[in-house]
């Protein structure tokens, strides 16, 4: 691979990188609200009786945001395991560059 596009393949893998890492923070941000929901739906619990409608209602609606929650966290995952992918590569493609910058000036030298 030439350096042009060893240098184009590297940008295009920082943009990715860049993507990836905010997808994470977005889903860092959701699952901080869904945990934040879910105090706040305990504390209300913590004033009901443990066997009333509403309590019964408010245990539901908790056991629904942890399956939310699940799933953010297994597509948290993914997205860190593209973003360390992708560093991988950017390691890589950066071997690549150095190594063409270190031929040209052989030749040149």
């Amino acid at each position: 691979m030439g350096f042009a596009a060893s240098q184009a393949r590297y940008l295009i893998l920082t943009a990715r990188e860049s993507d990836l890492e905010l997808q994470g923070q977005f889903i860092n941000q959701a699952r901080m609200s869904l945990a934040n929901v879910t105090g706040a739906l305990f504390t209300i619990s913590a004033n009901l009786e443990p066997e009333s409608p509403a309590a019964i209602a408010i245990q539901a609606r908790i056991a629904a945001i942890q399956t939310l929650d699940k799933a953010l966290e297994m597509n948290l995952r993914r997205v860190d395991t593209q973003r360390q992918a992708v560093q991988t590569e950017i390691e890589a493609v950066q071997k690549v560059i150095q190594k063409n910058i270190q031929d040209t000036f052989k030749t040149f030298g």
